[in-house]
């Protein structure tokens, strides 16, 4: 197994992993989001690689705002990690988290911060395993005007 930086040349093997995360979303819109979040100083992407096939990912970024739960700013954030069923429980989700993780400090964090939704009990108990404590629980509300 190899963990790598993704860039423009690993963009479409990254778009078909994404939309297995996010299967809501369009392939377009995912691909042209990527390619510009792949030219960001704020955001990274590191790929897994087994037998000769990507199959895992893990989206971190910096945030400056105000993170729940944080004490410091910048934190690197996970905005999204992915591995294809067939591949999980072998320690890829770990590597690519160490991955963030070691990006994160370069960048001068001291922290690293997730999210999940609320109802989703096999993301949150995967943070815990990965050594995330949770920080706070929220509820979001929308109204349409």
């Amino acid at each position: 197994m190899f963990i790598v930086k993704a860039d423009i040349s690993t963009l479409d093997e990254l778009t078909t992993l994404a939309l297995k995360l996010w299967p809501d979303h369009s392939r377009d819109d995912i691909r042209s989001e990527f390619e510009e979040l792949l030219e960001s100083e704020k955001d990274i992407f590191y790929l897994a690689f087994v037998e000769g096939v990507y199959v895992g990912f893990i989206h971190m970024s910096l945030r400056h705002d105000y993170v729940e739960g944080s004490h410091s700013s910048p934190v690197g954030y996970v905005e999204g990690i992915y591995v294809d069923d067939k591949y999980r429980r072998k320690g890829i989700s770990k590597k690519l988290v160490e991955a963030g993780e070691q990006w994160s400090k370069s960048l001068g964090c001291s922290q690293m911060a997730s999210d999940t939704q609320l109802d989703n009990d096999g993301s949150q108990q995967f943070h815990k395993k990965i050594g995330f404590r949770e920080a706070g629980r929220i509820v979001a509300f929308i109204k349409d005007l």
